[in-house]
């Protein structure tokens, strides 16, 4: 365990002297507040036509009119910019001819991955960290209920774990961090569109299976203020496959 911790360390300080970790913070945080945004402002807008039309205020659930639309765009966002987190970790270390030491330290395969994996997911979640301004900001004019947006927040961090050992898996493949991150942003792609396939496919097997791997399905039902085993098992499963195939990757390239 120490020497995970070391190495994520090390990882996070690389990210830190890097501008790829202010840029993706940039960009996630200006768009979830654009997103944010507009659905507060059409929650108002609806809420005052209906006091106009109806003479009081509608009984409106806050979490599903602002915070559930918010938190679904937030995850196709966390889709485009995660591979750009992710597409160094390793593609660096070979670009930069450094891997040949990391392979012959005394570190490992486990450890080098799971070092360079805390790393990357300790920064997903200062990302998601730095988000809580939107909640904190409309508790002031208004009651939130915190359960269902707890969901919320853990199933991103799930959904981001997942996002993360792909994008790890990708970066493990090939020298070339564009590559890297194409690789990354194809496989998240693929997981995203199993959703569209489900829904098309009906109730077969094959649609029920189709289902199951979609994730869009899985963090709607934790944004919804739903937390299930089914939905826990799906999320550290796959996190725990891309994990497991950077280990493959990762080892196959030691003895070489």
């Amino acid at each position: 365990m120490r020497n995970i911790l070391t190495l994520a360390g090390k990882e996070m300080q690389l990210y830190f002297i890097s501008p790829i970790a202010y840029v993706v913070a940039t960009v996630f945080l200006a768009v979830s507040d654009y997103i944010f945004y507009s659905q507060v402002q059409f929650y108002s807008g609806f809420s005052l036509q209906a006091r106009q039309m109806q003479g009081n205020l509608p009984q409106l659930n806050i979490h599903d009119a602002v915070f559930r639309p918010t938190f679904l765009n937030m995850s196709v966002i966390l889709l485009l910019i995660m591979p750009l987190l992710t597409m160094r970790l390793f593609a660096e270390e070979k670009k930069g001819h450094t891997s040949e030491l990391l392979m012959t330290s005394p570190l490992s395969i486990t450890e080098i991955v799971m070092g360079k994996f805390v790393a990357v997911l300790w920064i997903y979640f200062l990302l998601l960290v730095m988000t809580l301004h939107m909640p904190l900001i409309l508790s002031i004019v208004t009651d939130i209920s915190w359960k269902p947006l707890f969901a919320s927040y853990l199933g991103l961090f799930l959904m981001g774990g997942v996002f993360l050992s792909m994008g790890l898996f990708a970066s493990a493949l090939t020298e070339n961090q564009i590559i890297a991150a194409v690789i990354s942003f194809g496989i998240l792609i693929g997981l995203w569109l199993i959703g569209v396939s489900a829904h098309n496919t009906g109730e077969t097997p094959l649609g029920q299976f189709a289902n199951y791997l979609s994730m869009m399905d899985h963090l709607d039902n934790f944004v919804k203020g739903l937390i299930g085993t089914r939905d826990l098992c799906y999320f550290i499963s796959m996190t725990v496959f891309g994990l497991f195939l950077t280990h493959r990757v990762v080892e196959s390239q030691r003895w070489k």
